[in-house]
């Protein structure tokens, strides 16, 4: 559009500060400078960019001054550009309501177009978004909105072209022994197989615990650490994700990784140098990543081939972020692989919800805004809890076999 001359600039909205980083890289790489917008002085000419970058939070505390930096501008010329859109929730009923949604729409009033990029076209608080077309359809008898993208782009046609790898699932399965508190029965329940959703949350619960070397936590991390060896011999740099359930839980998996000869960047949001260290990772020598909640959104670095997921977090887009960290493809690797690209793996406890996402992770599905109610699916999942709550707790685990899960089936032209 630029060629044509309809737009001579770009405005980036992005979510968190590493994310800047990542989009001025990537610009000068398409031969456009994209200049920090909070970091705006008069020393650099705003009309000799093409464009400028600042996140939500930059443009909600500094709604005026950036306002009047662009007093002098003919919008009509400019692209907004809302990165990871879901974040902009929108609620007209309440005007005390998510923030970063009205700056967003009020700072791009006059903005000749609005582009949303997201890979999560929902919000946990069922809120539709900027940038965000709602269409009303009819599903089973109820009028339901559904937010219907202009171009939507699934995983599976990712993998075909080589854009990004294929993931092979491998889902540690086991068996937890509950127990009543106090009393010395206990009940085996096997963590595959169990569907009282009470049983199954307190499942996983103890399933990503250290326990001993039998627990399904360590096996799970032991084999993932053979699998990160094994893609090591052929991809030099190769590194593996931990997700953690929190941060002394990180500390736990990143100590079991250290003495088993591992090199370790530990991140998490306590640590001031978080992102930075998030940000030096690529280009670092260590073997594992292990953090919370920090490298889930937006955080790229193609020499991730191995996750490890040990949180309690079970919602669809929070395991799809997770897992896709270990898609993306380098310029480098790109020339020196085939098509279909080499897998990466995906190690997991063998939760019921977890298997079920990992089963269709490569097709989208549109999202539908409802109501309230009660026994709602979760994230489109079709099972619901079965089972009274029971004062029962998880006293002890043990692995079991592990649950092999290949990515989605390619043309057959492709695996040649």
């Amino acid at each position: 559009m630029k060629r044509e001359g309809r737009l001579k600039q770009f405005l980036v909205f992005c979510h968190r500060n590493s994310i800047v980083d990542q989009w001025k890289k990537s610009a000068k790489m398409l031969g456009l400078q994209l200049e920090n917008l909070e970091t705006y002085t008069e020393s650099f000419s705003l009309k000799s960019s093409d464009g400028w970058i600042v996140t939500y939070q930059a443009a909600s505390r500094n709604l005026n001054s950036i306002r009047n930096i662009f007093k002098h501008f003919a919008f009509n010329n400019l692209l907004a550009i809302a990165d990871e859109a879901h974040h902009l929730g929108i609620t007209p009923e309440e005007p005390d309501g998510p923030i970063w949604g009205k700056v967003f729409l009020e700072l791009t009033d006059d903005c000749r177009l609005r582009l949303g990029l997201t890979g999560t076209p929902f919000r946990a608080d069922n809120l539709a978004f900027c940038s965000a077309r709602k269409v009303r359809v009819q599903a089973k008898g109820e009028l339901i909105d559904q937010i219907t993208p202009d171009l939507c782009v699934e995983p599976k046609a990712l993998i075909s072209a080589g854009d990004v790898r294929p993931l092979e699932f491998h889902f540690q399965d086991g068996w937890v022994e509950h127990s009543y508190k106090g009393q010395p029965d206990r009940e085996v329940s096997p963590l595959s197989k169990e569907e009282r959703e009470t049983w199954r949350a307190r499942n996983l619960r103890r399933a990503i615990r250290l326990a001993d070397s039998s627990s399904i936590a360590v096996q799970l991390l032991l084999r993932a650490r053979k699998k990160l060896e094994l893609i090591r011999s052929k991809h030099q740099n190769a590194a593996g994700l931990v997700i953690a359930k929190d941060i002394e839980h990180a500390k736990g998996i990143a100590n079991l990784l250290e003495e088993n000869g591992d090199t370790v960047e530990l991140v998490h949001s306590q640590d001031p140098e978080a992102s930075e260290r998030l940000s030096l990772f690529q280009g670092s020598g260590a073997k594992w990543l292990v953090s919370v909640d920090m490298c889930s959104e937006g955080f790229d670095s193609p020499r991730l081939r191995v996750v490890a997921y040990l949180t309690t977090v079970v919602t669809k887009s929070r395991f799809i972020q997770g897992i896709t960290r270990a898609v993306r493809m380098s310029l480098k690797r790109a020339s020196l692989e085939s098509i279909p690209r080499q897998a990466s793996h995906v190690f997991a406890p063998a939760d019921p919800l977890l298997m079920d996402y990992a089963r269709n992770w490569t097709s989208s599905k549109p999202y539908l805004i409802k109501g309230d109610d009660s026994l709602r699916p979760i994230e489109g999942h079709s099972w619901i809890p079965k089972g009274p709550s029971l004062p029962m707790e998880a006293v002890n685990d043990g692995a079991g076999e592990m649950i092999r899960m290949g990515s989605a089936e390619l043309p057959n032209f492709l695996k040649r």
